[in-house]
């Protein structure tokens, strides 16, 4: 059963490892939370969109190594160097989630757009199709965000998918560049009110409403960032809601 309206949960979280190095990854709670919300039942379809990372196969290899044994029937989309489904409209419906992988934003969007892919997950979106993502998997779905898909400097990206009204940061508590870059956008305008995660926080979107944010460890939230009347960027927390692991 798909959910009961469009859904996207856009984070700064995603896998977990089981400390014996990053090709050990297990599925996040984030992942049982997207499922819940697509009301998938006992086995979800989760597919994997890695295009911001060029469709690493390292990449692939995790995310099928983090779901094999668990009640997810996992596959990916791949369009490098080709479509790796003969029908992509026909699988990305069929899923009951659609995680998208970080890297570089900017390249995502454009070869999506070359592949027609924002028209089809935008059908999926109003499908009932849960979308979500982490870093670059989350910022494509807002107006933009910063990145540093054009050199370690971070710099704003503003043709993102734009299905959601609000400019997005990520990694905000890690990387020291984020904040005061995401305070400047939106305080001179080149982004509208943004929200914001640190590592471990995902904003779940019901339609175009932010309906609450949620993490995966304690002690980390989300923000909103607005243009005061005065010219300068107001910032303010959000507290999550802490998930809790289940099993896979």
């Amino acid at each position: 059963m798909p959910a009961s309206e469009p859904t996207i949960v856009a984070t700064s979280m995603g896998f977990s490892s089981r400390r014996r190095g990053p090709w050990d990854a297990q599925p996040g709670p984030v992942f049982d939370l997207m499922a819940e919300l697509a009301q998938a039942g006992d086995a979800p379809r989760i597919c994997y969109l890695n295009q911001a990372a060029g469709d690493q196969p390292t990449s692939l290899t995790i995310f099928h190594g983090a779901f094999a044994g668990t009640r997810y029937r996992a596959s990916h989309l791949a369009l490098f160097p080709m479509p790796n489904v003969d029908d992509i409209r026909a699988h990305l419906l069929a899923q009951d989630v659609i995680w998208v992988g970080g890297g570089s934003v900017a390249n995502l969007c454009a070869v999506w757009r070359v592949h027609g892919l924002p028209e089809i997950l935008h059908e999926c979106w109003q499908a009932g199709v849960v979308l979500g993502g982490v870093s670059a998997g989350s910022i494509c779905w807002h107006l933009g965000g910063a990145t540093d898909s054009y050199g370690p400097t971070l710099r704003p990206f503003t043709e993102a998918l734009g299905w959601l009204p609000y400019g997005n940061g990520v990694h905000y508590d890690s990387e020291a560049q984020r904040r005061p870059l995401m305070h400047r956008l939106v305080a001179e305008g080149t982004l509208p009110t943004s929200h914001c995660t640190d590592d471990g926080v995902g904003l779940v979107y019901r339609g175009t409403r932010l309906a609450e944010a949620v993490a995966d460890r304690p002690g980390v939230a989300a923000y909103e960032v607005s243009r005061a009347e005065d010219g300068a960027a107001r910032e303010t927390r959000i507290e999550p809601r802490l998930l809790t692991a289940q099993s896979g």
